[in-house]
């Protein structure tokens, strides 16, 4: 019996920090407020917004890829957003090469996004980057169309 309360308090113990682990942080919501604000400026042009989304803390120089699946003629608008401790973001997609994909840029200091139409279907990696500032929430979502 002992060993069953045990277990069962351990259990509890994982879950209740794991959960935890897993939530945002202040900042992190302030920056996907932001991001998501963007977002929905192309939401008015047709585009959907994609389920999912990365947030993170970066510092000034920092980086974070993420892998995206796009499909071929579908248009797709990157956005990032960022709380007021950073300067100016970068929002860059490359192929699965590592070769940059030309498309429409759009920088507003806490605000960034690349807008593309993918000629190819496959894995693209998109690159955000806090090129300056102090170290800040970001946010990275995407929408097509």
């Amino acid at each position: 019996m002992r060993r069953l309360a045990s277990f069962c308090l351990t259990m509890l113990l994982g879950i209740a920090l794991g959960g935890r682990a897993l939530a945002e942080t202040d900042q992190e919501v302030s920056a996907r407020a932001v991001a998501l604000e963007l977002a929905g400026a192309f939401a008015n042009d047709g585009f959907k917004l994609r389920d999912g989304h990365w947030t993170g803390t970066l510092a000034r120089g920092e980086s974070k890829v993420i892998a995206v699946n796009l499909y071929a003629g579908n248009e797709y608008w990157f956005s990032a957003g960022a709380t007021d401790k950073a300067k100016k973001l970068a929002v860059e997609l490359f192929d699965e090469k590592g070769a940059p994909v030309a498309g429409e840029k759009f920088n507003s200091g806490t605000k960034a996004a690349t807008g593309v139409a993918v000629g190819n279907s496959g894995e693209y990696f998109v690159r955000v980057t806090l090129d300056e500032g102090e170290p800040a929430g970001v946010c990275f979502v995407y929408s097509y169309k």
